[in-house]
């Protein structure tokens, strides 16, 4: 039955699975893994995006401390919550890349590299996209 749904019904289906049953469902068929895999490229785009703006926030909110516009406990509260709101999506987007690495969704040799490299920096409690946040 799955493996003869339209690709739009597909499609529709995989962008509501969440992000730790996403890979799993490529099982299906040819036409899941290859849909699953679009959708895991998305939300690794989207988690670097959002990764990117966050960073943008902390670098903004020092330049207002650094102009003293906000006290110090007010710097230090938000700070701490962006930097731990980084370090999960970052543990979030590095999930998808490795599943996806795992399951042979990841053809470009320097797409490997770079995810192997990133993993490795966080599993040695390292900072993987070099942003100083850790």
């Amino acid at each position: 039955m799955l493996d003869r749904l339209p690709v739009e019904i597909v499609e529709r289906i995989i962008a509501k699975i969440p992000d730790t049953d996403l890979i799993a469902v490529s099982k299906v068929d040819r036409v899941w893994w290859q849909e699953v895999r679009r959708e895991a490229y998305k939300r690794w785009k989207n988690y670097a995006t959002m990764i990117g703006d966050v960073y943008c926030e902390i670098r903004a909110l020092g330049k207002h401390y650094i102009k003293r516009e906000i006290d110090w406990i007010t710097f230090e509260d938000v700070n701490d919550l962006y930097k731990r709101w980084i370090n999960r999506l970052t543990e979030d987007q590095l999930y998808i890349m490795e599943k996806m690495l795992r399951n042979g969704m990841v053809m470009d040799p320097q797409e490997r590299e770079t995810i192997e490299y990133a993993l490795s920096e966080q599993r040695w409690g390292g900072d993987p996209w070099g942003l100083g946040v850790v």
